[in-house]
């Protein structure tokens, strides 16, 4: 959407309603308005008095007289926000998950020899309260599962694997960096929760 916005008074109209009157009813000037692109997530709905009339909803002012209550709503919606997430927070591997709406935080990929850790790591990290997408497919080499979960996005990848059992531990790696951690495979659970409280 095309949108006309002063940066003052942080106000936006629509150019599908710029009008002369939706510009004076907001207090703006149409001097002090800049043109931006934006992506709309939502709307907002001005009810007035029809349902509160409807429904009797009233309350008194100050004289003690019976007003009908002025009401609103805001929607908003999901698959809208989900496609900004898209377009904002991505790079050339794919999506990149905020940890604050991640659909999960942890992405664990079990990879040849680490199968029964990487089950028994899922169950680990579910039990602490934390959001799991768990690859076991077995069918999928390693840089397809690598390639799947940066296109994905979830904020944290765990890897467990013969690799990385020989060294008693799973491999950690956020998305969003390029540094990978070697956590002892007892303490990944709660390390992996410690971080995610860190950033909240």
């Amino acid at each position: 959407d095309i949108i006309f916005v002063d940066k003052t008074k942080h106000i936006a109209v629509n150019k599908e309603v710029y009008t002369d009157e939706v510009v004076s009813a907001l207090g703006l000037k149409k001097q002090d308005l800049v043109e931006e692109k934006a992506i709309e997530v939502g709307n907002i709905f001005p009810l007035g008095t029809k349902y509160s009339q409807a429904l009797g909803l009233t309350y008194k002012n100050e004289k003690g007289e019976e007003k009908p209550v002025v009401m609103g709503c805001y929607g908003i919606g999901l698959g809208r926000v989900m496609g900004v997430v898209v377009e904002v927070f991505s790079d050339e591997k794919g999506m990149v998950w905020p940890q604050s709406i991640a659909p999960f935080k942890v992405h664990l990929l079990s990879l040849p020899g680490g199968e029964k850790e990487a089950e028994i790591m899922y169950k680990q990290l579910q039990n602490q309260g934390i959001e799991v997408l768990y690859d076991d497919r077995v069918d999928t080499s390693a840089g397809e599962k690598f390639a799947d979960a940066d296109l994905i996005g979830i904020p944290y990848r765990i890897v467990i694997s013969d690799k990385t059992l020989a060294k008693e531990c799973a491999e950690l790696k956020e998305r969003t960096s390029a540094q990978i951690e070697l956590v002892k495979i007892h303490e990944v659970a709660n390390f992996v929760q410690a971080r995610l409280i860190s950033l909240q």
